[in-house]
């Protein structure tokens, strides 16, 4: 068997393939983030250490975490009626989402080397600014996940719809605490 059809194999697990997409997507979303902030190849100032953080993170944290709720919301309510995914939304909007958001400025900050102090303060600046884009989105998207995808897709569903979103955290992660919006309108998002 060749190494391709070996790694082709073990990519059929969803939470492998969760890995292997938020493996890509995390880093891609942060390299997206700082090429609006007008880095360039150029110059070369990119952050590779800053997409290598976004990469293990989102492969190595994200994507267990989310297969794990996903995992349980498939368990506690198997149906993929339209009631079922807009029960499994609720839970996740007010579960899953503020645990994965505040472990996102949490574990980042951590990795960056800031003191548990600071990740905590970057928490409470950058929390609910966040979680109120993210409520306006993501339950759309999370009742399409729960209704129309195939359980083994809805860890790379997401991870793909992620891009943007990640786009948006690695900007928000990179907001100084005393800049972050308390209210947004799309005039606030300086790209």
């Amino acid at each position: 068997m060749s190494s391709l059809s070996k790694i082709a194999k073990t990519l059929k697990h969803p939470l492998l393939r969760g890995m292997a997409s938020y493996g890509v997507i995390w880093p891609v979303s942060s390299f997206i983030q700082q090429t609006f902030e007008g880095r360039n190849f150029e110059d070369n100032s990119y952050d590779w250490l800053r997409c290598a953080r976004f990469g293990l993170y989102g492969s190595c944290y994200v994507a267990p975490t989310l297969y794990t709720w996903l995992t349980i919301a498939s368990t506690v309510w198997p149906a993929t009626t339209l009631k079922s995914a807009l029960i499994k939304t609720f839970f996740e909007t007010i579960t899953y989402t503020p645990f994965a958001m505040c472990s996102f400025y949490f574990g980042m900050s951590l990795l960056e080397g800031n003191a548990f102090d600071e990740a905590v303060a970057e928490v409470k600046a950058k929390f609910w600014p966040t979680y109120k884009v993210g409520a306006s989105v993501w339950p759309i998207i999370a009742v399409m996940n729960f209704w129309l995808i195939p359980p083994a897709n809805r860890v790379p569903f997401i991870s793909v719809c992620s891009l943007i979103w990640t786009c948006f955290l690695a900007y928000m992660k990179h907001l100084e605490k005393e800049n972050v919006p308390q209210r947004f309108d799309h005039r606030s998002i300086k790209l």
